[in-house]
């Protein structure tokens, strides 16, 4: 009876990732970065920080500090802001660097691993931003024929 490495049991474990098996480990994954914080901080990490001002903010990634991540995403408590980043830092798709100053300067930026996420984030940000005006007017016309029927 052949033995198969740990190395070899990974890389056949990997290539039978099916998202759309219950059992796939995949969908814990996909559920992470489904995340509204997630997909929100992710997008933020390639902001140059002008869509305040209504630009199309898809300047090139880079670091951010945390105080700028929390004014970015309104409506993020600083727990969820803090569990997320640990969640993304854990996965390998953000680094988190301390630099020592008074107060400790922390930043955060995405690896290789989160700019190949980064780019699929804007695109979803874009499409959401463009057929917003679309999806509403689905909505409304769908609640008016459940109303009526």
């Amino acid at each position: 009876m052949a033995t198969t490495t740990a190395a070899q049991q990974r890389a056949q474990t990997r290539a039978e990732y099916d998202v759309f098996l219950a059992e796939c480990p995949s969908r814990k994954l996909l559920d992470r970065i489904s995340d509204k914080w997630v997909t929100l901080i992710l997008a933020a990490l390639g902001s140059d920080g002008s869509h305040r001002f209504g630009a199309d903010c898809a300047g090139e990634p880079r670091p951010l500090r945390y105080s700028e991540l929390s004014r970015l995403l309104a409506g993020v408590s600083q727990k969820m802001l803090t569990q997320t980043l640990r969640s993304l830092e854990r996965d390998g798709l953000i680094t988190r660097t301390a630099t020592a100053t008074v107060p400790v300067t922390v930043t955060y930026e995405l690896t290789d691993l989160g700019l190949s996420l980064h780019h699929m984030i804007r695109g979803l940000k874009g499409w959401a931003e463009t057929h917003m005006d679309e999806v509403l007017d689905n909505r409304a016309t769908y609640d008016t024929r459940a109303s009526a029927g």
